[in-house]
């Protein structure tokens, strides 16, 4: 039985694949127009950018509105560990903060368990590697826990300070594809899924403490939750 044909946007994708792994197309280097490419392989606009997303999607091309599409480099991958530290405390990656002070609205009264309105401070972490965003963190704490301004050194360690000792914290983890807004930040394709966390520590008092809204692309992260069970003594004449 023979095989149907590859599509043209599955063919295109596949020729610049191949020039991509053999190092025709080197990391970093800016692939030609789409309306030159569209020329070169003789089909439509739409049917290139089709390709181009299909490559974007598997992490080797990147697109960078106003500049054109470029051959990404190797992406450092981050192993998530459940309650864990965020990409803020990742010493490999160089993370910018951004704070803001806000009212609780829409899901963050629930997730924070506050009423509308109340006093928060958003911390905005977006970690980079080299000139490529590599992750992007959401951190909310009641104004009352955060520190006056942006802190110099490890945000984790400031926020831990400030805070009550910990009684519980509550991962959500999910697959979905990416906003706009995450998608531009993050310079991804619309197409490629990322892992969203949704994380809730909540202090021994019962007050909800922090919430960190992580988003990782899924070509770059992994998620690994370990559970530790008592080992129960043995006996003595066993």
């Amino acid at each position: 039985m023979t095989q149907p044909a590859p599509s043209r946007r599955h063919a295109i994708a596949e020729d610049l694949r191949n020039q991509i792994s053999t190092g025709l197309l080197k990391a970093g280097a800016r692939l030609p127009s789409e309306a030159q490419l569209a020329a070169h392989y003789a089909v439509s606009t739409p049917t290139l950018r089709n390709a181009l997303a299909l490559l974007q999607g598997e992490g080797l091309v990147e697109k960078i509105h106003g500049s054109g599409n470029f051959v990404r480099h190797p992406v450092r991958r981050i192993t998530y560990a459940g309650g864990g530290r965020t990409p803020c405390a990742d010493d490999a990656l160089r993370t910018t903060v951004r704070t803001t002070r806000l009212r609780a609205h829409g899901h963050l009264t629930a997730l924070l368990k506050v009423r509308s309105r109340s006093p928060l401070t958003e911390f905005l972490c977006l970690s980079h590697e080299g000139k490529s965003p590599h992750s992007l963190t959401r951190i909310y704490v009641p104004r009352d826990l955060a520190p006056p301004g942006t802190p110099g050194g490890s945000l984790a360690a400031h926020l831990a300070d400030l805070r009550p000792p910990l009684a519980t914290v509550q991962e959500t983890v999910s697959t979905r594809l990416p906003t706009p807004d995450e998608a531009t930040t993050l310079r991804i394709s619309a197409t490629l899924a990322v892992l969203s966390i949704t994380r809730v520590a909540t202090a021994i008092t019962g007050r909800v403490v922090e919430v960190a809204l992580l988003v990782l692309p899924g070509d770059r992260a992994d998620a690994i939750f370990t559970t530790h069970y008592p080992t129960a003594p043995r006996r003595a004449d066993a």
